[in-house]
């Protein structure tokens, strides 16, 4: 924008100069407006107006022109502008650490190389310019990042530039000097190219000091010898390196592999193996690579000469690889009596170790799978190996000692020391056990430093609840779990108590006082209606109750046995105004108040403890509700009903 900005500032003298001026600002404004990048909206809108205000006949044309191309560059840059904010540009080019920014930046970058190598704005396959800015725009902040320089070198050499995916690594290593990683892959690099003099220069750097150097290397260089200068060069190599202090089994090894795979030469491979034997003998690996080797010439006998003399020879904890290796081959190539005489020595060989300890509890069957196996064919379910594997399991560390009082107190313990069995995670091993030293059984009569409530002041507290929502704050601080400073009395905070107390009706608190003790978190229903039932509580009147023979009008005041249920008619009032329709009125009346004396007259009279027979006389009593008759109850202890209906 400030480029147009300049060239529409620019004099013009006469026509021609002018048509000079208009001709680079529109050549400006076309490049500008199909580039994915900031403000091109804007961009596109001054470009319609430039075109207007120069002709709008060639501005319909050329805006007809470029309009396809700007509405895909504005959707390159929608897209791009995801990826673009992600990346944090104050980010300082450090080495990679495990923190989630450094990785997440790392992704961010992935995710924006990717996007450039897709090509969105359809550039020409030729020109790259764009994804090299991107690389370079990514290696000012991830500059200790390997990856990176690799992808950078891979991406050079795949678009045709050798020399450049060469500079690339050159710079990778001035960044990076002790990386062995981009040297090797540099090295193949010139490998490929034929440039064998630079590649063997960066081998020989690997090598460096004959202290320093590592095992690998000795290895990748007697490859790279037996790939490009032959056979004589690379056995000549390995000699001297068999003398370096660096030197391990693996050189031997990959040598001895390498004379006989790609040589077709198996005694060299086998001298190899011999003279490694002498000096390696302790190291199991090397004994069972040894072992490979001779089965793959099917040389049975030398194999079975191989494992008695490393056997004889091995520590008992370092031989538990080699006999497992030895029984199956046993499987493979013996009898029935050479596999089950080697299943035998292995356990006396091993039953002073940890693989073999308990062998008393060591399941034969197990031996049986392993013998009838095959590949991923088993003689038995997965729900049949899963238990084996529990039961070795527990053969292995059922003897293993415990601290006695962690166990007691139940504390969290991690059990690190036990390896994981065939067929088991290592991750069940870590069990976390609760600590059973905080736990409270369910027991009312048995809470730390406290008595049980009674029952009438439990009773209390869950009542007031129900009716006062702010007696739950009270009940809150009256729990000794979670205000343990509260004084207590009877498991209950004597403030709380007191007020709880205070607000109680006296028929509410005679009904708690009659509660039975229970067991367990519910009580049975059945026994507490009967105990109900039995009591006799003071009744409180109530203003509907009072307020009934006041407003009646005329006549006397109902009889007892009006209320009991009688067949006696209730005098008419002299009223003219009063119609059957109010005498039905009145007896609806005269009904309820009639069931309510019922009510009063059972609760008053003692009761068996039958629920089957309260529950019966509950049923009649309601249903005498809907008789038009009255119904005279008898004996609640008896339990018998008797009506006349009218």
């Amino acid at each position: 924008m400030e480029y147009i900005a300049f060239l529409k500032s620019m004099p013009a003298a006469n026509t021609q100069e002018e048509t000079q001026r208009m001709t680079a600002v529109r050549k400006a404004y076309q490049k500008a407006v199909v580039t994915p990048t900031h403000h091109i909206e804007q961009l596109w809108r001054d470009y319609e107006n430039f075109e207007n205000s120069v002709s709008r006949q060639l501005a319909k044309g050329l805006l007809s022109e470029y309009q396809p191309k700007y509405n895909s560059a504005r959707a390159v840059y929608r897209e791009l502008k995801k990826y673009v904010d992600e990346i944090d540009w104050n980010m300082l080019a450090i080495p990679p650490t495990d923190s989630c920014k450094d990785q997440m930046q790392w992704v961010a970058w992935k995710r924006l190389l990717a996007f450039e190598k897709g090509n969105p704005q359809r550039i020409d396959s030729a020109s790259n310019k764009r994804i090299i800015f991107s690389y370079e725009q990514c290696l000012m902040y991830l500059y200790h990042y390997p990856d990176i320089w690799y992808d950078y070198a891979t991406w050079q050499a795949k678009s045709g530039s050798m020399d450049a995916a060469v500079k690339v690594f050159q710079r990778a290593l001035k960044a990076l000097p002790e990386s062995e990683m981009l040297k090797y892959a540099y090295a193949e690099l010139e490998e490929s190219r034929g440039s064998l003099q630079s590649a063997k220069k960066l081998y020989e750097s690997l090598l460096g000091d004959a202290a320093e150097t590592t095992t690998l290397a000795h290895i990748q260089f007697i490859r790279f010898l037996r790939r490009n200068e032959g056979v004589e060069a690379a056995r000549k190599y390995f000699l001297d390196a068999r003398k370096s202090p660096s030197c391990t089994y693996h050189v031997y090894v990959a040598y001895a592999l390498m004379a006989f795979c790609l040589d077709k030469d198996p005694k060299v491979a086998h001298n190899v193996f011999e003279a490694g034997l002498k000096q390696f003998m302790h190291e199991p690996v090397y004994i069972l690579e040894y072992a490979d080797f001779l089965s793959c010439l099917n040389d049975d006998r030398n194999i079975r000469a191989l494992f008695e003399r490393a056997l004889s020879s091995l520590p008992q904890e370092e031989s538990i690889e080699v006999w497992k290796r030895f029984t199956q081959f046993e499987k493979t190539y013996g009898d029935l009596a050479s596999m089950l005489k080697v299943e035998q020595r292995r356990k006396e060989a091993l039953s002073g170790t940890s693989e073999e300890g308990a062998s008393a509890l060591e399941t034969s069957l197990l031996d049986l799978i392993s013998r009838y196996s095959f590949k991923d064919l088993w003689p038995c379910s997965s729900k049949d190996l899963d238990h084996l594997s529990r039961q070795e399991w527990l053969s292995k560390n059922i003897g293993k000692k415990v601290d006695k009082s962690a166990l007691s107190n139940g504390s969290a313990m991690t059990d690190k020391s036990t390896s994981a069995p065939s067929g088991v995670s290592t991750a069940s091993l870590k069990v976390l056990r609760p600590d059973t030293s905080q736990m409270v059984i369910y027991d009312p009569r048995q809470h730390h430093g406290t008595t049980v409530p009674s029952n009438t002041t439990t009773a209390i507290l869950a009542a007031s609840n129900l009716s006062n929502p702010m007696a739950t704050v009270v009940g809150a601080a009256s729990n000794p779990l979670s205000n343990p400073t509260v004084s207590m009395v009877d498991g209950v905070s004597s403030n709380a108590f007191d007020e709880v107390l205070k607000a109680t009706p006296p028929s509410l608190s005679a009904f708690l006082a009659g509660l039975p003790s229970i067991e367990g978190p519910a009580p049975n229903v059945d026994i507490v209606l009967s105990i109900c039932l039995q009591n006799d509580y003071p009744t409180v009147q109530t203003k509907k109750a009072t307020s009934l023979p006041s407003q009646r009008t005329a006549g006397p005041a109902p009889s007892t046995s009006d209320l009991s249920g009688s067949s006696k008619s209730h005098p008419i009032p002299s009223n003219s105004s009063f119609r059957p329709r109010d005498r039905q009125l009145g007896k609806r009346k005269d009904q309820e108040r009639q069931e309510e004396e019922e009510s009063t007259t059972v609760q008053s009279q003692p009761l068996q403890r039958d629920a089957f027979r309260i529950r019966q006389m509950q049923k009649a009593r309601g249903g005498s509700a809907s008789q038009t008759g009255s119904v005279s109850y008898g004996s609640a202890l008896s339990g018998d009903l008797s009506g006349s209906t009218c």
